[in-house]
């Protein structure tokens, strides 16, 4: 494997960790390896630390892929708690407002999710990356500032019930670049007549790429460690003494 050429890794990103952390991990142990002291590390589409699941890493030449890569079409696995809605649309901040869900039948979940597949519109969560007046949404909503973002167009391919309880529902949806699934659980609440907020997501393809292509961070550190060391010939890179 070539990494200062260009590698693509595959990996599991694990909760908690910010997409941040794990370029950084793989960064880290690349230029342990390669004995250099830089190398142009990147990922391919964003994710949160409280989801899990497919994040693509790219090394070297290859991170001029990145928009190509991140442009596919992601499937994720959501678990929707139903009658409570939080600011952030997900665990990130406390509940704020809690709502009734007697109402709420498998056939009514069938019936709205339905009604969310194809082209809609859906407005991003405050506590997003998104800028607004070039400042990101979240610093603003974190500083209690009201925060106001437009909607944007996506595409839902498709929404699948895996469970339902009264409780909570847990969801399979294929989507387009730029879909907020904590948004999608918030208007999907909404919908039913409730609130609900997002409390957990895994994301299990981007592309062509499914979770079960995906190294956990360890195994791909493993895999860094055990690399043989080459330098291309345009390499003229700085390392370490």
């Amino acid at each position: 494997m070539d990494f200062l050429s260009g590698e693509i890794l595959c990996i599991d990103k694990p909760l908690g960790w910010t997409s941040f952390d794990a370029v950084k991990r793989v960064r880290g142990a690349l230029t342990r390896r390669l004995g250099i002291r830089k190398l142009k590390v990147g990922h391919a589409g964003t994710l949160d630390p409280l989801a899990t699941g497919v994040m693509i890493v790219c090394t070297g030449r290859a991170t001029k892929r990145i928009d190509e890569l991140q442009a596919g079409i992601k499937e994720y696995i959501a678990t929707i708690a139903l009658g409570a809605t939080t600011p952030s649309f997900d665990l990130e901040t406390e509940i704020d407002a809690t709502y009734p869900t007697a109402h709420i039948t498998r056939e009514a979940v069938d019936n709205v999710l339905r009604s969310f597949t194809g082209t809609i519109q859906q407005v991003p969560p405050a506590y997003s990356a998104c800028k607004v007046d070039g400042r990101r949404a979240y610093k603003s909503a974190r500083a209690g500032q009201a925060v106001e973002l437009k909607p944007r167009t996506l595409v839902i391919d498709e929404i699948e019930l895996l469970d339902f309880d009264p409780a909570s529902i847990r969801v399979r949806v294929v989507c387009s670049k730029g879909t907020y699934i904590r948004a999608l659980a918030r208007d999907i609440g909404q919908a039913l007549g409730s609130g609900a907020h997002l409390s957990a997501l895994r994301r299990t393809r981007v592309g062509n790429v499914r979770i079960d292509d995906c190294l956990s961070v360890q195994q791909a550190a493993d895999v860094i460690a055990n690399v043989p060391v080459e330098y291309p010939e345009w390499y003229d890179g700085e390392r370490k003494a």
